[in-house]
């Protein structure tokens, strides 16, 4: 048993949750054709023992969430020298909303266009919610819409306290980089007063520090999502059967084309009107973070090759890019706005929800401000999703449902997801560098 366990853990995790999602989603089927076949309700039956295990993990997610995103953008933005780059640091952050708003954008078409769980039959996905352990009474019924763009505006403005305790996610995000930009600014007036200076030195390190010990809580969690995945996977295909592999399909190639456009598209477009040179000379020069993005999973992981890339292959001055890029591992999510959009149409299809041009622009712009906090780990646009859905008005039955169906292809979506976010820090850090003349030719 040791050994087998052994034989185990030395797999790669990502190795792991892809054999999870095919060992599940096959037992899950043969429940389903047990039943349908045989008349006795096998797979309904095994759901209440199967389903905790897949719950553990939505909940572990739903647990760390907030202290991934409140303590990534403290860190992140207190790192921000202002003082020292001005204007030049307002124009990261505004290339990042910009390329975060145009994937966004691209996000919500492609996700129209492909139009996810349309025509789907919503009794299946009501037994879902059920054996996920919520409560899903009237889900086909008249759904809530998302609140109103004024309700948002509002609401991002709270009692940091009060957002905490009833998980307000988007007050929490404007709360903590106006905490982290205020640490910056002290410590930028404070030349003349070290004692002040170092303290609010100390406070970022004490952050930092905290941040340490959340990511090893999420490589903890990160351990347990085979197991997890397994399950959700049973009680996905069990009870609905192979009918769900139709959402999973095009929800996959719809995304994966999203990233495909914002990376051979929209980002040499980009280049090409702010340098004037041919940008896929420059994007071919950064294949090597992209393929280690892809691989790793993380922005934060990569960051090493992401430095170096900048340095020695686009040749952008160091002041910039030790900045520019860890910002952007930590902010920019472009391949999360691609995402995100998609799993908000799939569940206004599947819960009967009408999205008009208000609530598409809600959308759009709680995507951009969301993708902020998915701190550059592994998995971390599962936790946004927690955001968009809970904006949209769905409750905690129908938010599951969502989640275990993005949890079950999140793997082969996070790798493209991961290598879009890096280019675009790296497009965004060339494309200021050739601007200011931080580029040593």
């Amino acid at each position: 048993m040791r050994a087998l366990f052994r034989w185990y853990i030395s797999k790669p995790i990502l190795l792991r949750i892809i054999a999870a999602v095919l060992i599940g989603s096959a037992a899950g089927i043969v429940l389903w054709y047990i039943s349908a076949t045989t008349g006795n309700p096998v797979a309904t039956k095994a759901m209440p023992w199967i389903s905790p295990f897949g719950m553990v993990l939505v909940n572990m997610l739903k647990m760390i969430v907030i202290p991934v995103i409140f303590f990534s953008l403290v860190v992140g933005a207190a790192n921000l020298p202002i003082s020292r780059f001005g204007s030049i640091g307002l124009k990261v952050i505004g290339w990042y909303l910009l390329t975060s708003f145009v994937a966004a954008v691209i996000g919500v078409f492609i996700a129209l266009a492909v139009d996810p769980g349309s025509g789907a039959a919503i009794e299946g996905w009501q037994e879902i919610a059920k054996s996920l352990g919520g409560t899903a009474a009237n889900i086909a019924g008249e759904a809530q819409s998302g609140g109103s763009f004024v309700d948002m505006l509002v609401g991002m403005f709270q009692n940091p306290f009060q957002a905490l305790s009833s998980g307000n996610f988007l007050a929490i995000i404007v709360f903590a980089l106006l905490f982290g930009l205020s640490i910056r600014i002290v410590i930028e007036k404070a030349a003349d007063d070290p004692t002040r200076a170092a303290k609010m030195e100390m406070l970022i390190s004490f952050f930092s520090g905290i941040c340490d010990a959340i990511f090893r809580m999420v490589d903890w969690i990160l351990e347990y999502a085979p197991i997890g995945v397994l399950a959700l996977s049973i009680v996905n295909f069990g009870v609905y059967g192979p009918n769900i592999a139709g959402p999973y399909v095009k929800v996959t190639l719809g995304i994966v084309f999203g990233i495909l456009c914002m990376m051979l598209i929209a980002y040499p477009v980009l280049l090409a009107i702010v340098t004037r040179r041919n940008p896929y000379s420059a994007m071919k020069r950064m294949e090597q973070a992209i393929l280690t993005a892809f691989i790793t999973r993380s922005s934060a992981a990569t960051l090493p090759v992401t430095l170096r890339t900048a340095e020695e292959k686009l040749r952008v001055r160091n002041e910039l890019a030790s900045f520019s890029l860890p910002l952007g591992a930590t902010i920019n999510m472009d391949g999360v706005c691609v995402h995100l959009p998609m799993f908000a149409v799939l569940a206004a299809n599947m819960f009967g929800m009408q999205l008009g041009v208000g609530q598409l622009v809600v959308l759009v712009i709680t995507t951009v401000l969301a993708s902020i906090g998915a701190g550059g780990v592994p998995g971390g646009s599962l936790m946004l999703l927690f955001i968009i859905l809970g904006n949209m008005g769905l409750d905690g039955a129908q938010t599951a449902v969502i989640v275990a169906l993005a949890l079950g292809i999140n793997p082969i979506l996070d790798m493209f997801e991961t290598a879009n976010n890096v280019t675009g820090d790296m497009v965004c850090t060339y494309a200021v560098a050739s601007t200011e003349g931080l580029v040593e030719e």
